[in-house]
């Protein structure tokens, strides 16, 4: 039993939007259905032969061959199984994942894992705006789940998160975790300005020192031995988050943001 596998034929012109190809739709059916399956490109709706070599036999994973940023919508809604995508995704990547895994050999596009409830997203590149963020008009963002990015993230990382966690190897850009009202984000790399803008509740985790924002107040040092069960649990993935040379428990608090709620924390390593 061969691996189901999509390998796009050529770069598109226009955007596809990707969500009818999720395990909780492809599930008991057969090859020759899912090339006839319709998905949007731009304005136009074509049939998946139409875009992508189709080969191997339905199981409980994936794989997206010779991806590209212009698709869309990868893993949208997904419940359950697992989505290798070899090369670049799109927008919305993981949009209201609720299970299961997708990994991304390369990078992704704005609103990657945004309102995402449960379930594995790993970038093993860069990931673009609002990351774990709420599409526009809503107020509640990412609510669950892990997202490892082991490039940069771009601007309001965590905007509006309420649950889960973020992890980046790298940097992220201005108003990380700004407006959320619970989670963790944790960043190995710089952050840019506006840091934790508006934020309600929830931690960022840093390992160099940020420039805080005046809103937050300097808590002083501690040591917390919560950060020991966090790293812990990291232990077995496949990150820098799993060096033992990354491990620390003291920390500098700052508490805020005082212009909003105030009880969220910027907790960053000391020494």
């Amino acid at each position: 039993m061969s691996i189901l596998t999509f390998t796009l034929r050529k770069r598109p012109d226009q955007r596809v939007d990707m969500s009818p190809l999720v395990h909780n739709k492809l599930a008991g059916m057969p090859v020759e259905e899912i090339r006839t399956l319709t998905l949007r490109l731009g304005k136009r709706r074509v049939e998946v032969d139409e875009l992508f070599d189709v080969h191997g036999d339905p199981g409980d994973r994936f794989i997206i061959r010779n991806s590209s940023n212009k698709l869309d919508y990868i893993g949208r809604e997904q419940e359950s199984g697992a989505i290798t995508v070899e090369g670049d995704a799109g927008a919305y990547l993981g949009m209201r994942m609720k299970g299961g895994k997708i990994t991304v050999i390369g990078s992704a596009g704005i609103f990657a894992a945004c309102e995402m409830q449960d379930g594995d997203l790993e970038i093993k590149g860069n990931a673009g705006d609002f990351l774990g963020g709420a599409l526009p008009g809503n107020k509640q963002g990412m609510k669950g789940g892990t997202v490892l990015v082991k490039g940069n993230v771009g601007q309001r990382a965590g905007d509006h998160m309420r649950r889960g966690i973020i992890l980046v190897e790298g940097s992220a850009g201005d108003y990380c975790g700004s407006r959320m009202t619970a989670g963790t984000i944790a960043v190995m790399g710089d952050t840019g300005r506006y840091l934790g803008y508006a934020m309600k509740r929830g931690t960022l985790l840093l390992w160099k020192q940020p420039n805080v924002p005046p809103t937050f107040n300097d808590c002083g040092s501690h040591t917390l031995t919560f950060l020991s069960l966090f790293f812990a649990s990291m232990r077995n993935s496949d990150s820098k988050f799993s060096d033992p040379v990354a491990v620390f428990n003291r920390v500098r608090r700052y508490g805020g943001d005082m212009s909003s709620s105030g009880r969220g924390e910027i907790l960053v390593k000391i020494g």
